[in-house]
This record gives structure tokens, C-alpha cells and sequence, in this order.
């Protein structure tokens, strides 16, 4: 049997990606969202660690290379369409945003006293980003 006949299952978009989220398994909170290639999503099984496609680079990026913020996988799972991930995962360090925040998912809408909106940062930096890239 082929062995990444799994990969062939998945709906990837036109520049061979598919949208990963990653969720912290302790508390179900999602963490992160990054595109996955067939080669980032391939390494991330065989490793045990998220490993992404990263656009802006047009790299493989292993999560955690530079800041040892690693995410374990613990499950890999995929949705009806199978065209979305969602890994269950350990986030080592407990910070998995680059602004030094638990979660890249920290701004919230608000609303002001006169009825505007406007995106608030409601979760705090835990590790400032300097010591973390240095």
C-alpha cells in the first residue's frame, strides 16, 4: 500500500496548500492557524510536531525552530470536506505567537461608549519577543 496515498485524500488549494489550526489539547483553546504543504504536513507526522509552510518565506518551517516554542502533535484530524486540518497539540512553553502570547488569536472586537468598533488585545504578552528571537 502506498504510504502517503493519506496525503492524496485531502483537498489541497491551487498552490498545494491546506489551512492547519492548531489546538492546545490541555484546553481545547485554539493556539494558532499557519497552511500546511504535502511536505509540512508529511514531517509533521513522521516527526510528531507541527511543521508549516510558511507563505511569506516560501519555506518549510518547522514551529519552534527559532523560538523553541514546539508544538507536539498529539492528534491529527480532518474535517468533513477534508480540506482543513486541526491538530490537537502540546504547546512547549506555553507560547505560540510570535508577539510572545499564548494564542495568535488575542484581539477581540469592542465595542466603545459611542458605538465603535475596534480590535482590542485581550490576552497578555507572556514572554517579551526580544528574549524570545534573539
Amino acid at each position: 500500500m502506498n504510504n502517503r496515498s493519506w496525503l492524496d485524500e485531502l483537498k489541497w488549494d491551487a498552490q498545494g496548500l491546506i489551512p492547519a489550526i492548531a489546538q492546545d489539547e490541555a484546553s481545547g483553546k485554539v493556539v494558532m492557524f499557519a497552511w500546511m504543504n504535502r511536505e509540512a504536513l508529511a514531517m509533521t507526522v513522521k516527526l510528531g510536531r507541527a511543521v508549516y509552510w510558511s507563505r511569506s518565506r516560501s519555506k518549510i518551517w518547522p514551529k519552534g525552530e527559532e523560538s523553541g516554542h514546539v508544538q507536539k502533535l498529539k492528534s491529527l484530524r480532518v474535517d468533513c470536506d477534508k480540506d482543513v486540518v486541526l491538530m490537537s497539540i502540546e504547546q512547549v512553553g506555553g507560547i505560540a505567537c510570535h508577539t510572545g502570547r499564548e494564542s495568535c488569536f488575542y484581539f477581540e472586537i469592542t465595542t466603545s461608549a459611542d458605538g465603535c468598533h475596534c480590535w482590542q488585545a485581550v490576552e497578555p504578552v507572556l514572554k517579551d519577543p526580544k528574549e524570545i528571537y534573539q
